[in-house]
C-alpha cells in the first residue's frame, strides 16, 4: 500500500462537514472532460520484488519500487516510463541511506509502517535527498518519480507555524529535485496543502481510496464514506480545472476478487479519474484504465529422474494448443515447492499427472485448492495424482459413486469435443469413480458405465475440468500419439479462457511467413553426383544462389577450423563459407564447436546419462583432443566465425542448437551472452501419415533462470529420410507438413530447414528443389529466422489489455497491444470486427485459416476498436495483404483527404496491396506509381533490399474526399 501520515488521514473527516454544507448551498460544477481525442495516460504501480514486466508493459507509467533491483534501462518496453517510488515525508529503515541522515532529522515515527517520519525544514535536507535518493535512481535510468509520504510530517507538526514550516521544507526538496533534473516528471501523492505553490512542477497527482480502501492498522478493508469521497472530489476537481492535472485514484480490493477491482476501477473512470485498483501490498498487477489480460499457464507435471522437460508430457501435448490460443507455458514440478501465483497473471493451471505424484501429495491438492479459492481455473489432464475418491473428490465438488467394475465399459454420453483425432475406445482399467453434479458450471464430457459403476471419466466443472486418461491423449509405444479430446476446445472451457486479440507469430501483412536454416553438418562432405565438390559448393550453385531467399546458414567449427576433425581440408573449406556468407540473402549463424549429440551431458547433472567429465566423449564430434567445454561451443564457435569466416559488417546472429537440441539453461545464457539469437529443436513433424496435432511443437520452452529456447517451426530432412539412411527424396515430405500446420488452423509459419549433407546426393537435391518451388507457388513472407525469432520472443512478454468502460472519445472497451515492435499480427475470433479507421496503428485485416482475421499492427502499440457487425467495405484506405514489412505507419486527414505514409521494404518481391483506395494516389520515395488494380484493390511492386531493416522506401498514399 502507499503509504500516507496520519494527518492525511483525519484531513477528509475534518472537512467532511464544511464538504457537505458546500455541497448543499452550492452545487459542484461538472467536471471538465478531457479535450476530444486526447486520453489520460495508463498508470499502474507495483511495488513487488519481481515487477512483472510482460504485463506491465501494458500500461503508458509504471511506478515500481526501485529496490526491487529492476533495471528500466534494460526493459525493451519503448511505450512504457518506469517510474521509481521514492518516500520523501519518511524513510524506512531498510533504505540504505538512512544510515547517512543525522539522527536530528528524524522527528517521529509511523508505527502503522515501522518508519521513521523525515523534518522537511532541516537544513542540508533538500541537498541530500536529491543526492542519496534521487540521483542514484537517475542514474539507473529512471525519468520519473512517484513522490509519496508527503502528509507524514502531520504526524509531528501540531501547530499552524510548525505544519508551515515543514511545507515550506517540502517545497524545497520538490524544487531541488526539478533544479537539479528539470526533465523528471513527478507524481505527487497527495500534498494538498503546498500544490498551490509547485503545481507546475508535478506532472500528475494522486490519492487513495475513492470508493475503497485498507486499514493498515486492523488490516482490513474498508468503504469509503460519502463525506470523504465527496472531499476528494473537491481536490481533484481544482487538481484537475485550476491546475490542470491530471488525477489518479488507488484503491484496494482482495486481490482473488477481480470483478471488485473492474467495479472499483470503473466507478473512478466514471468521475474522469484515473483508476488503479489493487491489493493493499501492491504486489499484484491490479485493473486500471485498463485491465491487463493475464497470458500465463502454469503447468505442473511430474517428471521421473533424467527426464528432460523437452520430452515431458507439458511440452510435447500441452504447451502448443495453449500457445495457439495465445498463452505463455511455465512449468512446475509436483514432486518440488510449488510457486505461488494469482489471477493477475495466471489464466490457469493445467495439470498432467502419469500417476501419482511421487512425493508429498496433500501439497499438491493443497496448493490447487488455494488457487480455486483464488478464482484461478485448474484442468487436470491424464490423471489426478491420486485416486480420486473420498475428501479428495468432496473437495473438487465431486460425487464419489461406488460400483463393481466388470469385464467391458462403454460409452454413456458422449461430448462432441471427444473423439478428436481417434474415437473413444472405453478403458475399464483406468475407472476413475466419480460423477459431476447437476448443477450450474457442470458438464460431462464423457460418461462411461462398467459393470455396475458410471463415472464421468471427462468433465467441465465450476473450478475447470479434467479429462482421465486414456481419453486426453492416447499414447502409444510407436509415436503415434493422438489427441482423443479436442484440445483447444477443452482448454478454452476448463480454464474459461476469453476471447482476445491472440499474438501469432505465424503471419504478418496477411502472408505466412517463410524462413529458410542450414545446419552446418555435413559441409566438410563431397557430394556424390557428377562434378563432385564440397556439399556447401553444391548447395550454394544447385539451391541457394539459385533462388536466392533470405537465409540463415550455419557451420560446425570443429568440421572447417584447423583445430577441429579436418585440419587438411581447413584451406579448402573456409573460403566455402566466406564465400557463403557473404551473400547478400545470407544471415550467419553457428553450429557449436562439437556438434553435441546429448545436450544433457554436457552439464554436471544433466538431464541425461552421466557426468560429462567421465566416461566416454561420443555425445558430440571426436576431435582429437578435445573435452567438452560449453563455453568453447557457443562463444568460442562464434567468435571463430567473426574473425574467420564472416564479413566484418555481417556477425553471427544466431546459435542452431546441434543433436537432440535440448539445450540446457547454462548453455541458453552462454548463448545471450554472446549476444546471438537461439533455435532448434521442438519436432515438428505431422504428415499425412501421422496426422495428429501431437506432433506439432510449441514455439519453444521455459528452461528456466529467465531462459528461454526457441523452437524451429519445422523438422529437417534427417527426420523426413529415416535418420538419413533414405529414401533421400523423403524431404519433399515436409510439404504436408506445411498444409497440414495451415489448415484447419495456422499453426506454423513454413520453415524449410536442413542439413549442408543435403548437398551430396542427387535425389536430397531433388527434393530440395521441389519444396522450395512448392513454396515460391505459395502466398509467403519470405524473412530472416532472426526475424522469425525475435518475434517469437516478443510474443513471450507481449501485453494484451481492455480498456475499462468507455472514454471521452466514445470508444468503449478497445483492446490495447503493446510489444517491443518485432511481432505485428494479433488473431481476433471474437464477436464483432476491428474497426481500422477507429483504431490506432493498425494497418489493416485479412482473413484467418480457422475462422476469424488478422490484425495487422503498424509497431508495438496498437489500439484495437472493434464494432458491431459484419465486415464491410474499409471506410480508410488499409493494407490487405503484403510481403515485405511495413514501419513507421502514419495515417491522417488533410484538407478533407486521406493521408498515409509508412516506410516499406522486403528481402523478396515485396509488394502491398490496398484496400479501400479506389480515389488514391500512391507515391514512393517522392515519385508516383501506377499500381495494378486487382481482386477490388491496389497492387504496388517495389523493389527488394538486402537488409529491409536499414534499406527502407518511403510510402505516401494521398485519397480525394
Amino acid at each position: 500500500m502507499t503509504r500516507v501520515g496520519l494527518g492525511a488521514l483525519l484531513a477528509p473527516l475534518l472537512a467532511s462537514l464544511l464538504a457537505l454544507l458546500a455541497a448543499w448551498c452550492c452545487p459542484a460544477q461538472a467536471q471538465a472532460p478531457a479535450p476530444a481525442g486526447v486520453r489520460p495516460p495508463n498508470i499502474a504501480f507495483h511495488y513487488g520484488s519481481k515487477p512483472p514486466v510482460d504485463a506491465l508493459q501494458a500500461f503508458d507509467i509504471a511506478v515500481v519500487e526501485p529496490d526491487s533491483g529492476f533495471d528500466p534501462r534494460r526493459a525493451a518496453t519503448p511505450k512504457t516510463a518506469w517510474f521509481a517510488y521514492v518516500s520523501v515525508g519518511e524513510v524506512e529503515p531498510s533504505r540504505p541511506y538512512l544510515k547517512d541522515m543525522p539522527k536530528a532529522w528524524l522527528t517521529g515515527n509511523n508505527d502503522a509502517w515501522g518508519a521513521r517520519v523525515v523534518d522537511q525544514a532541516a537544513p542540508g535536507w533538500p541537498a541530500f535527498y536529491v543526492d542519496k535518493v534521487i540521483a542514484p535512481l537517475w542514474e539507473r535510468g529512471y525519468r520519473g518519480f512517484f513522490l509519496d509520504t508527503l502528509d507524514s510530517y502531520q504526524l509531528v507538526a501540531k501547530t499552524d507555524a510548525e505544519r508551515a514550516r515543514q511545507e515550506a521544507g517540502m517545497v524545497a526538496v520538490i524544487r531541488a529535485i526539478k533544479a537539479r533534473y528539470p526533465d523528471a516528471r513527478l507524481i505527487f501523492n497527495r500534498g494538498f496543502e503546498i500544490l498551490p505553490q509547485i503545481n507546475q512542477l508535478a506532472y500528475a497527482v494522486a490519492f487513495e481510496s475513492l470508493y475503497r480502501g485498507w486499514d493498515q492498522g486492523n488490516k482490513r478493508y474498508t468503504e469509503v464514506s460519502d463525506a470523504d469521497r465527496a472531499w476528494l472530489l473537491g481536490q481533484a476537481r481544482t487538481i484537475r480545472e485550476q491546475y490542470r492535472l491530471p488525477v489518479i485514484s488507488i484503491d484496494y480490493c482482495p486481490p482473488a476478487e477481480r470483478q471488485c477491482a473492474r467495479d472499483t476501477a470503473a466507478r473512478i473512470r466514471a468521475q474522469d479519474i484515473i483508476p488503479y485498483v489493487a491489493d493493499p501490498g501492491l504486489q499484484t498487477v491490479g485493473i486500471g484504465s485498463i485491465e491487463v489480460m493475464p497470458r500465463r499457464v502454469l503447468v505442473v507435471q511430474d517428471r521421473e529422474p533424467g527426464v528432460s522437460i523437452d520430452d515431458s508430457a507439458g511440452v510435447r501435448f500441452v504447451s502448443m494448443p495453449l500457445n495457439y490460443l495465445g498463452y505463455r507455458v511455465d512449468f512446475a514440478e509436483a514432486s518440488e515447492p510449488l510457486p505461488e501465483i494469482g489471477p493477475d497473471r495466471y489464466a490457469g493451471v493445467v495439470v498432467w499427472m502419469d500417476g501419482n505424484v511421487r512425493a508429498e501429495p496433500g501439497r499438491l491438492f493443497s496448493w490447487v485448492q488455494r488457487n480455486i479459492g483464488q478464482g484461478i481455473p485448474v484442468a487436470f489432464l491424464n490423471d489426478f495424482g491420486a485416486r480420486i475418491g473420498g475428501s479428495l473428490a468432496s473437495s473438487l465438488q465431486l460425487e464419489a459413486v461406488k460400483g463393481k467394475i466388470g469385464k467391458t465399459a462403454e460409452i454413456v454420453s458422449k461430448d462432441p469435443m471427444m473423439g478428436f483425432e481417434m474415437p473413444v475406445a472405453p478403458d475399464r482399467t483406468r475407472a476413475a469413480p466419480v460423477q459431476v453434479g447437476a448443477g450450474p458450471g457442470f458438464r460431462s464430457l464423457l460418461r462411461l458405465r462398467s459393470g455396475t459403476l458410471t463415472y464421468d471419466a471427462a468433465a467441465i466443472t465450476p473450478w475447470g475440468g479434467y479429462v482421465m486418461g486414456p481419453y486426453a491423449v492416447r499414447q502409444s509405444v510407436n509415436d503415434q500419439d493422438r489427441w482423443v479430446v479436442q484440445p483447444l476446445d477443452f482448454l478454452r472451457a476448463a480454464l474459461r479462457l476469453p476471447s482476445m486479440p491472440v499474438p501469432d507469430v505465424t503471419t504478418e501483412n496477411g502472408r505466412r511467413l517463410l524462413t529458410i536454416h542450414v545446419d552446418g553438418d555435413g559441409f566438410a562432405s563431397r557430394a556424390e553426383i557428377p562434378g563432385g565438390g564440397f556439399s556447401g559448393e553444391v548447395l550454394f550453385r544447385e539451391i541457394w544462389d539459385h533462388y536466392r531467399l533470405p537465409m540463415t546458414m550455419s557451420i560446425i567449427q570443429g568440421e572447417v577450423s584447423s583445430d577441429g576433425m579436418y585440419p587438411k581440408l581447413t584451406a579448402q573449406l573456409e573460403p566455402i563459407a566466406r564465400k557463403v556468407f557473404a551473400q547478400p540473402y545470407v544471415e550467419v549463424a553457428s553450429h557449436t564447436f562439437s556438434h553435441p549429440f546429448d545436450w544433457g551431458r554436457t552439464v554436471p547433472n544433466g538431464t541425461h546419462a552421466q557426468n560429462p567429465t567421465e566416461g566416454d566423449d561420443d555425445y558430440h564430434l571426436a576431435i582429437p583432443g578435445y573435452q567438452m567445454d560449453l563455453r568453447r561451443e557457443i562463444g568460442g564457435s562464434i567468435d571463430y566465425i567473426n574473425r574467420t569466416l564472416a564479413p566484418a559488417n555481417k556477425p553471427v546472429s544466431m546459435l542452431l542448437w546441434s543433436g537432440d537440441c535440448q539445450a540446457p539453461a547454462e548453455a541458453i545464457k552462454l548463448a545471450d551472452q554472446a549476444g546471438v539469437l537461439n533455435m532448434n529443436g521442438g519436432d515438428t513433424l505431422i504428415t499425412r501419415s501421422n496426422p495428429t496435432w501431437t506432433a506439432i511443437s510449441p514455439l519453444g520452452v521455459n528452461k528456466g533462470d529467465g531462459t528461454f529456447q526457441v523452437f524451429a517451426p519445422n523438422q529437417n530432412e534427417n527426420i523426413y529420410t529415416n535418420l538419413w539412411h533414405g529414401p533421400f527424396y523423403g524431404f519433399e515430405r515436409v510439404i504436408e507438413t506445411y498444409e497440414l500446420t495451415d489448415r484447419p488452423y495456422r499453426f506454423k509459419s513454413v520453415n524449410i530447414y536442413y542439413h549442408n549433407y543435403s548437398g551430396t546426393k542427387a535425389a536430397s537435391l531433388k527434393a530440395l528443389h521441389k519444396v522450395y518451388d512448392y513454396v515460391l507457388s505459395q502466398p509467403l513472407m519470405p524473412v530472416h529466422a532472426s526475424d522469425y525469432v525475435r518475434k517469437v520472443i516478443d510474443w513471450q512478454g507481449m501485453a494484451v489489455a481492455r480498456e475499462v468502460g468507455g472514454d471521452s472519445g466514445g470508444q468503449p472497451g478497445a483492446w490495447i497491444v503493446r510489444g517491443d515492435g518485432n511481432l505485428r499480427n494479433v488473431r481476433w475470433t471474437g464477436a464483432g470486427v476491428p474497426d481500422v479507421a477507429a483504431s490506432l496503428n493498425v494497418t489493416g485485416t485479412s482473413p484467418a485459416p480457422g475462422g476469424g482475421v488478422y490484425v495487422h499492427l503498424a509497431d508495438g502499440d496498437s489500439r484495437i476498436v472493434m464494432r458491431d457487425g459484419a465486415a464491410q467495405a474499409p471506410a480508410v484506405p488499409q493494407i490487405v495483404e503484403a510481403s515485405g514489412f511495413v514501419r513507421g505507419w502514419q495515417r491522417g486527414v488533410q484538407d478533407g483527404a486521406q493521408h498515409i505514409r509508412f516506410e516499406f521494404s522486403g528481402y523478396t518481391k515485396p509488394f502491398f496491396r490496398l484496400a479501400g483506395a479506389e480515389r488514391c494516389r500512391v507515391a514512393i520515395d517522392g515519385k508516383a506509381v501506377q499500381g495494378v488494380r486487382e481482386r477490388g484493390t491496389l497492387r504496388i511492386d517495389t523493389t527488394p533490399v538486402p537488409d529491409p531493416n536499414n534499406a527502407k522506401q518511403s510510402v505516401e498514399i494521398t485519397c480525394a474526399a
